[in-house]
């Protein structure tokens, strides 16, 4: 059975901001553009190279992701870098591909237990 590390006392109001934060990582495109600002603070330019994606694309996830304080931005003139808020969603997508890479549970894709036979 898993054990949480901190034990918090969570309400109604909290538990929504979970899910949007889940709302908000549930598309491929956010998922990306969020690895590529946690590797690096990036201007929008660089965010549409690195990920391919358009910049009219990429500047809407972008201010999706500001609106609910998962980025930041820093402006300088016309110049405006992106990074993450801070380093908390980064290890959330780490744990998740983490997750999905290594095999957890037997069940989970749905394959019978395999056992040694002595």
């Amino acid at each position: 059975m898993h054990q949480c590390l901190y034990v918090y006392v969570i309400d109604e109001k909290q538990l929504g901001k979970v899910a949007e934060l889940f709302r908000a990582l549930g598309t491929v495109s956010r998922l990306h553009i969020l690895t590529v600002l946690a590797a690096r603070p990036s201007s929008v330019g660089s965010v549409v190279e690195a990920t391919g994606l358009s910049q009219p694309l990429v500047s809407q996830h972008l201010r999706v992701l500001r609106g609910i304080n998962i980025v930041t931005v820093n402006r300088s003139g016309r110049d405006a870098v992106y990074s993450l808020a801070d380093d908390h969603v980064a290890h959330v997508i780490d744990d998740a591909i983490t997750h999905t890479t290594e095999r957890v549970d037997a069940a989970f894709d749905g394959a019978p237990e395999e056992k040694e036979e002595s």
